[in-house]
């Protein structure tokens, strides 16, 4: 409490003032007089848990970014936090990251099979494989099981997206790594902490020693340990509030009925997706140029990363039961590139799309996935082996099969596609950001314009932080006008961010929509390309293309155009 608080004491309540001037107020314990059914959960109280459940999320959230040390956790948000049953399945999160948000479940139920009962009161999982689940090596996920009278009823889960991991270049995000190895430290299974012991010598050595696979030379490893040990036990700090929290939850309203309602939360979610799913499925069938049954309508799309690869959608949609099949055969082989997307990518962009196209304020849970089935073809860049590089396919690849999705949903024009990832750094650092561009116009509304659009959900370093922190100036942070699509709809411009470098520094750039422009729809026109170039000390102006990593000289300036989003035309059918 400061001076001028007012703190309202509700009754049968007392407010105790502690000596370091806080207030801290006990609440008398109370019969729960809630009546849980086996079918119908009470609204008023599934709206509650609800808000509950993701106020946990979110005070994990706060907690990880007072606590880190990063500028890329701390001042740029890219993290995530979120709640699991006891079968690994999402509950609830923070409105933080989607792309993490929706593989994490992936990771934590594989540490779940992984682990089997080998799990105890004082374990704290860390893993960041993608074939355990992860997304890209950089996010390292921190899983803590959380125990009940030594029953596992909870996981809660924090994933950071950390700077430097190692690999072949400072930042960790080589625009041409070819192999996992090349991209850092793999962890697929380990106890960060064992019987309540930060496992400090342990992790250090996975992080600056990673395995070279069958590379004939060591790759580096992390070049930032102690900003990856402290960040590591601000994730760890975070799950502890997390569990807290939910025990304080537990205590109130009893186990029994706190896991009840994390069923209804996940159900409500799995209703409000059916009933979605069978409004599309009529406008379709309203259209008799779509293809359908009467029972089923079918739509087919697809868009091309940079490379030419193929993202193929056939969504197909039961009229009546409200389910929806999202199948990627045709989608391109694996690439012999970084921009392979993990399985747990492409449900982490199923169900951000999903959550999104459902007028109703629910959290984004595994029951969104409960009416969906998802098949990838193994081999392809969305199915890639335990061995391809992915570094890209988490930032790049995530962004397109979004669009894929909503222009199959006929929700909106394409964004920006792309992450616009920037990495720079030598062997004493590295630094990642990722910059916003336009995304797409929709049937009533314009796109914005200058956003992290989709799947990425981080703040930009402020500019006082960057040029203290690091070897920079930045010159110029604009907007890109009239880079977004013209149309009814204007699609959100992109924007135009310009860096002088004091010091020699390795700079890498990985970046899609180079080359395939973001699409505008129903008649829009298609946002305008990204472009990033290098102005050398002597004037010339050197184009990097999508990907690239150059060491840059002081006094040499980054300039990166990101791109606009589609516009959205005039037309009012739904195309096929």
């Amino acid at each position: 409490m400061n001076g001028n608080s007012t703190v309202i004491v509700e009754p049968n309540c007392k407010g105790v003032i502690t000596k370091y001037g806080n207030i801290r107020i006990e609440i008398e314990p109370v019969a729960s007089t809630i009546k849980v059914s086996e079918k119908v959960a009470d609204v008023v109280q599934l709206s509650i848990f609800n808000h509950r459940f993701m106020g946990i999320a979110e005070q994990m959230g706060r907690t990880l970014q007072r606590t880190s040390i990063s500028t890329n956790i701390k001042e740029r948000l890219d993290f995530s936090c979120a709640l699991f049953g006891p079968d690994g399945g999402l509950v609830a999160n923070a409105p933080h990251v989607p792309v993490h948000l929706g593989a994490m479940s992936s990771t934590v139920r594989w540490q779940l099979n992984y682990w089997g009962n080998n799990l105890k009161e004082g374990d704290v999982l860390v893993t960041n494989h993608p074939s355990a689940g992860g997304s890209h090596l950089p996010d390292i996920t921190v899983i803590t099981p959380v125990f009940d009278n030594k029953k596992l009823v909870f996981f809660v889960a924090s994933r950071g997206h950390h700077a430097e991991i190692g690999g072949i270049t400072p930042g960790s995000m080589p625009p041409f790594s070819k192999s996992i190895w090349e991209e850092g430290a793999a962890i697929k299974a380990y106890k960060l902490v064992e019987n309540g012991i930060f496992q400090e010598e342990g992790i250090a050595k996975l992080l600056q020693f990673p395995s070279s696979g069958e590379l004939t030379k060591q790759v580096p490893g992390t070049r930032r340990l102690q900003d990856n040990l402290s960040d590591l036990q601000a994730q760890v700090a975070a799950n502890q509030r997390g569990i807290f929290l939910i025990k304080e939850l537990i205590q109130q309203y009893g186990l029994e009925t706190v896991q009840a309602y994390m069923t209804y939360v996940q159900l409500n979610a799995e209703e409000a997706v059916r009933e979605m799913l069978k409004s599309v499925a009529a406008k379709v069938s309203s259209q008799s140029t779509c293809a359908g049954d009467g029972k089923s309508v079918t739509i087919e799309e697809e868009d091309y990363m940079d490379d030419g690869s193929i993202i193929h959608l056939k969504l197909t949609i039961d009229s009546y039961k409200g389910e929806a099949k999202f199948d990627f055969s045709g989608t391109s082989p694996e690439v012999y590139g970084n921009w392979n997307a993990p399985e747990a990518v492409t449900s982490a962009a199923v169900i951000y799309c999903l959550r999104s196209l459902v007028n109703v304020d629910i959290p984004l849970n595994q029951g969104c996935l409960a009416p969906v089935k998802i098949y990838i073809p193994p081999g392809s860049f969305l199915s890639p082996s335990d061995k391809a590089a992915v570094v890209g396919g988490n930032v790049l690849t995530s962004q397109r099969i979004t669009d894929v999705i909503l222009t199959a949903f006929q929700a909106c024009a394409c964004s920006q596609g792309c992450m616009n990832n920037l990495t720079f750094g030598d062997d004493t650092f590295g630094y990642y950001e990722t910059i916003g561009g336009g995304s797409g116009a929709g049937p009533t509304w314009d796109g914005t314009s200058g956003i992290q659009c989709h799947m990425t959900n981080t703040r930009m370093t402020d500019p006082e932080i960057f040029e203290q922190r690091y070897p920079v100036l930045l010159h110029k942070f604009e907007l890109r006008e009239n880079s977004g699509g013209a149309g009814v709809h204007k699609g959100g411009d992109g924007l135009v961010r310009e860096i002088e470098f004091k010091r020699p520094v390795v700079v890498s750039i990985l970046s899609e929509r180079r080359v395939h422009v973001p699409r505008g729809l129903n008649g829009g026109k298609h946002g305008a390309r990204g472009a990033n170039f290098l102005i050398t000390n002597d004037k010339r102006i050197v184009n990097l293309g999508g990907k690239n990593t150059v060491e840059v000289q002081a006094g040499e300036i980054l300039q990166i155009l990101t791109p606009g989003g589609g516009g959205w035309g005039s037309l009012d059918d739904f195309p096929c």
